[in-house]
């Protein structure tokens, strides 16, 4: 059995951070585990309140885990806090962890920052280059390399400035925002597009972490960069095209739809 690891906020009504995490992992059939970095109180309608750990308990959890059932791959998620971030990147030096995928998460919808900006900075300073690629939508990446980013090409010059800043690959979400769904993954190769279908579902909590875990679960499987991803395309097409509706805001996947 393979493991994979996430390090992220708790969503107590299932739909996003660890708890979509550890569903998708199981459903890609890897041992899922899991550092909780935050407890929030939120649903489909947004979030109420958050309790963030403080880093020394963190830091326990992270030596717990590695100490025993060491990960074939880890998925970074929300992280708010510079001192937590500080804390991951320590932890995932000193145990050698491979197999990195860091969801960057930034930015809200709405276009709202979720992290500070000395939070950024150390994001970019010291998890990024660890990491062996980025899943950034659009307005994170504008964060990343400061450019606005409006079409393909600008999508393709973007991920080149961030590979080479940061060292690591980057699938850059398209979204509606230039595209229905189709994501761009740069690395060390050049570059490639995943072409996906819109599926015609309002309730998408969740997708980022989603598709960023079913990406960790396809690499702790030994499978490479490019087939990691379309496997987690596929994965969360599927979770989308299942039409789960529950809640009433925009609600979560069927994490669970190919698991008879």
């Amino acid at each position: 059995m393979r493991t994979a690891l996430t390090i992220a906020g708790s969503d107590c009504s299932g739909g996003a951070g660890i708890q979509a995490d550890i569903k998708t992992m199981t459903a890609n059939h890897v041992y899922a585990m899991s550092a909780v970095t935050a407890l929030t109180a939120q649903n489909t309608l947004g979030v109420t309140n958050i309790m963030e750990v403080t880093p020394d308990f963190l830091k326990d959890q992270l030596d717990a885990i590695f100490t025993d059932i060491y990960p074939d791959a880890v998925k970074t998620g929300m992280v708010s806090s510079s001192a937590l971030i500080e804390v991951i990147a320590d932890k995932l030096s000193e145990y050698k962890a491979e197999n990195i995928v860091v969801d960057p998460v930034m930015v809200a919808t709405s276009g709202a920052k979720l992290i500070s900006d000395d939070a950024i900075e150390t994001l970019k300073n010291r998890l990024l280059p660890l990491a062996t690629v980025i899943t950034p939508n659009i307005p994170e990446a504008e964060v990343l390399v400061q450019m606005t980013i409006s079409s393909e090409d600008e999508m393709v010059s973007a991920a080149g400035r961030i590979f080479e800043t940061f060292g690591c690959a980057v699938l850059l979400k398209g979204g509606h925002q230039i595209n229905d769904a189709n994501d761009l993954l740069y690395g060390k190769e050049g570059y490639v597009w995943f072409k996906g279908r819109r599926i015609d579902n309002p309730n998408t909590h969740g997708t980022g972490c989603t598709l960023s875990s079913a990406i960790a679960s396809n690499l702790a499987k030994g499978k490479d960069l490019d087939e990691s991803v379309r496997c987690a395309k596929d994965y969360i097409s599927g979770a989308l095209n299942a039409m789960l509706d529950l809640g009433k805001g925009s609600g979560p996947l069927d994490h669970a739809y190919n698991i008879n």
